[in-house]
């Protein structure tokens, strides 16, 4: 091997999957990434279950949302995967529990994905600060689209959490909730 093969050998950097990187990531942003990456991957099955749980009741508005969100979490941990790779890294995957499939109301089910969407959003805004912290300027623009997506969506939770407690449990009324979200 030449000594500029050597040098330019020397230069670079390679992460964990053999990937040239630019910047090496912290290890605190990365274990965190992880376990966000673990909450979206869950956040898909638990939408996914909660879909059915409509399905199965008729309510296909309902069912077509929390289809969509499922679908959503799924991209969202397509994204924080592909960001790993892209950053040299090997993406681990953990186990995730089962969803929840039983529940007692829906205004207790929704109020149930309006508390895993903010938890979302706080586990991306600890991602922000720790990659702030930590000079991660990449992961920054990688992370503002996807907070801003969360914000919208823990937003949209809010709203149909509000619809569905004012109905107090009226059939007619969760009918014209489910009405106005199969049109969306």
């Amino acid at each position: 091997m030449d000594e500029n093969n050597l040098k330019t050998k020397k230069l670079i950097n390679f992460g964990p999957s053999g990937r040239a990187i630019a910047q090496p990531m912290d290890n605190s942003l990365l274990d965190n990434i992880f376990e966000h990456l673990t909450m979206e991957r869950f956040a898909n099955v638990q939408y996914f279950s909660i879909y059915l749980w409509f399905q199965e009741r008729d309510l296909n508005g309902f069912a077509s949302y929390f289809l969509r969100e499922s679908q959503g979490e799924m991209e969202h941990a397509q994204k924080f995967a592909d960001y790993l790779i892209a950053r040299g890294q090997t993406v681990k995957l953990s186990e995730i529990p089962a969803p929840i499939q039983n529940w007692d109301s829906i205004e207790h089910l929704i109020s149930y994905s309006f508390n895993m969407e903010a938890d979302l959003t706080s586990s991306l805004q600890q991602l922000y600060a720790i990659s702030e912290r930590s000079s991660d300027t990449r992961t920054n623009v990688f992370l503002d689209p996807i907070v801003e997506a969360q914000t919208k969506s823990e937003d949209e939770i809010a709203n149909i959490l509000g619809k569905v407690k004012f109905a107090s449990n009226q059939p007619s009324a969760i009918l014209l909730i489910d009405t106005d979200l199969m049109k969306k």
